[in-house]
């Protein structure tokens, strides 16, 4: 057994097209199937189903994909502590984060960090709450910057910082003139709001419900700064984190008294897994600043 013949099982497990997985792989189709049928013969069993169209894996290659994962995380693992090694203070950092903090905290933090370690890189990647703690438990990411605890077996959190959450409306809204509201000002109020799968969408969800109300939600958007740009063509209100990319837009950001709106941004990893020296040293620089602030 080979150890790309592993690298090709895995990557068509995961695409289930041999054509697709081929293209990614930058191989031919036909030396791709090659190798896989090598490997069902070394193992003597078979580990996809195959039709016209997509390959699915049989109960055998459902099995053998968890150890073929495995491997060759372990590989990987091996070769970056080799290289840590030799280049203690060099190294790449998997660091995945919330869209909104890549337009303030995620660049402020790397600018700061590689004034220190210069040498290490980074591989960032900015989705939504529920994918990012999928990337977390698949190893895909080393660490992530998240607005809430993620709910997975595995995962450890650490709070960093507290942001305040404003009820924001047009600045000719008849509330516009307000320093503070209580929530249920805005019950009967069209809402716009984040998709169900960010973390500020599950949040808002919560206060409202606590607040027994109903939000009558107009649009779901995916970023903050275009979910303020419609409160701002007079769509509706929001509720969201003051953020760079808002100040030009007119509306106005109002406190909400009752019940009191924040939301936590924290640090998470998957702490089953072993982190490299160069995503130690980020995480330790993360939590020190923090601490010391």
């Amino acid at each position: 057994m080979e150890l790309n013949q592993l690298e090709y099982f895995v990557a068509l497990a995961h695409i289930k097209n041999f054509t697709k997985a081929a293209k990614s792989l930058n191989v031919s189709q036909p030396a791709l199937s090659r190798s896989i049928s090598r490997l069902e013969k070394d193992l003597n069993i078979p580990l996809f189903i195959r039709d016209s169209r997509k390959v699915n894996l049989t109960q055998y290659g459902q099995t053998f994909l968890t150890y073929a994962e495995r491997i060759l995380q372990e590989l990987e693992t091996a070769r970056q502590d080799i290289t840590n090694m030799a280049e203690p203070d060099s190294g790449v950092v998997n660091l995945s984060f919330m869209h909104s903090l890549g337009v303030y905290l995620v660049p402020e933090l790397l600018k700061e960090f590689r004034k220190i370690y210069p040498k290490i890189q980074f591989r960032l990647s900015q989705n939504h709450s529920f994918l990012l703690s999928k990337q977390l438990f698949k190893g895909e990411s080393d660490l992530c910057l998240c607005s809430s605890p993620i709910n997975s077996e595995g995962i450890a959190w650490v709070p960093l910082l507290t942001e305040e959450l404003f009820i924001i409306v047009p600045s000719t809204h008849p509330l516009a003139h307000r320093s503070s509201i209580n929530i249920t000002e805005v019950a009967s109020e069209p809402f716009i709001t984040l998709k169900p799968m960010y973390g500020l969408r599950t949040k808002t969800e919560h206060i409202f419900e606590v607040a027994s109300i109903r939000p009558k939600i107009r649009f779901e958007g995916d970023e903050i700064v275009t979910v303020a740009s419609l409160v701002a063509a007079n769509l509706g209100v929001s509720l969201v984190p003051k953020i760079p990319g808002m100040e030009h837009l007119d509306i106005k950001f109002i406190s909400v008294d009752n019940p009191k709106c924040t939301r936590d941004i924290g640090l998470a990893w998957y702490a089953n897994k072993p982190l490299s020296l160069a995503a130690h040293r980020f995480q330790n620089f993360i939590i020190d600043k923090f601490n010391h602030e």
